[in-house]
């Protein structure tokens, strides 16, 4: 008998606010296929979201997904390594325990020789304190407008946000990643 496979109902609904930090010189790794099936994770990932690696493997990456995250993100996320574009981020992450972590993240196409997108690779690691404070608010801004106006609201907030910046999505998380203050 095979074990069941998680689905994003699995998610803790206790959610807590206890933190936890990945190390300075750790990594997680996982891969999905095209839907965001997880087919590979390392053991760090496992550690760090609550999961054994069987748990893992065959479920949805949106299992992780902390409801403080703004879908807006994701949709970012998806529409850039749909065209075989790299996605860097900020995310945090909702562990089996309630529990949540913070990652820099980056995403890429995984193709075959003709180009075609065949699964996607995401790298992650601890990002700076700095960015984290500085991102807390803007997500907060965004998700709360995705609760009172739709994916749309958060969308236009966002482009509003970037253009006030005179940034774009990209040069806002990179620059956040060298610790530039926004």
């Amino acid at each position: 008998m095979s074990a069941r496979i998680l689905t994003k109902k699995d998610a803790p609904k206790d959610i807590n606010n206890q933190e936890k930090y990945l190390g300075d010189n750790d990594f997680i790794v996982s891969k999905t296929d095209k839907s965001g099936i997880i087919v590979y994770c390392n053991e760090i990932f496992s550690k760090m979201a609550g999961y054994p690696p069987s748990q893992l493997i065959g479920a949805n990456h949106n299992l992780i997904r902390h409801p403080d995250m703004p879908r807006i993100a994701f949709k970012i996320a998806w529409s850039l390594i749909k065209q075989n574009k790299e996605f860097f981020g900020y995310v945090k992450n909702l562990c089996a325990d309630g529990s949540f972590y913070w990652v820099f993240t980056y995403i890429t196409a995984d193709t075959d020789s003709k180009g075609n997108i065949l699964s996607y690779t995401s790298v992650r690691r601890k990002p700076p304190k700095s960015a984290i404070n500085t991102i807390v608010p803007i997500y907060k801004l965004l998700t709360d407008a995705e609760l009172t106006g739709g994916i749309e609201a958060s969308q236009d907030l966002l482009n509003k946000f970037l253009d006030e910046k005179n940034t774009s999505y990209e040069e806002l998380v990179i620059n956040l990643q060298k610790g530039a203050v926004i």
